[in-house]
């Protein structure tokens, strides 16, 4: 078998997100909403956590505030995975995050929306 079957020119490596979570699908980051602002604590990781590269890097992004999606967006790793880091870096108290506000968002208006479907259709 050749090592070429796992890379991608233009991807890279294959398994690297998958590895950089050791195989884990679920943490307690996978309710965090995509808006969620993220900010490093300032407190220093325990002397057994030992941070991968990537959880370093989400620290020193978050000294201030920062959204999920930016988070994902400025490491160009998968959402998933980037949860299931920010969650680790949250249970080891390391990141604090603030949900957004259940009525942040306004919902939007049905004629709006409407009017919107019918201007793209009229393209």
């Amino acid at each position: 078998m050749s090592d070429h079957q796992w890379l991608d020119d233009e991807a890279g490596p294959v398994v690297r997100p998958y590895a950089l979570i050791r195989g884990r699908t679920r943490s307690s980051g996978d309710t965090m909403d995509l808006i969620a602002m993220i900010t490093a604590t300032g407190a220093r990781p325990s002397a057994s956590a030992a941070l991968g590269p990537e959880q370093e890097r989400i620290l020193r992004l978050t000294k201030r505030a920062a959204s999920v999606a930016d988070v994902a967006s400025d490491l160009d790793l998968p959402l998933g995975v980037v949860r299931v880091l920010l969650g680790d870096l949250q249970d080891q108290g390391l990141i604090s995050v603030r949900q957004p506000a259940a009525n942040a968002t306004p919902r939007a208006d049905e004629r709006v929306l409407k009017e919107v479907i019918n201007g793209l259709r009229a393209l």
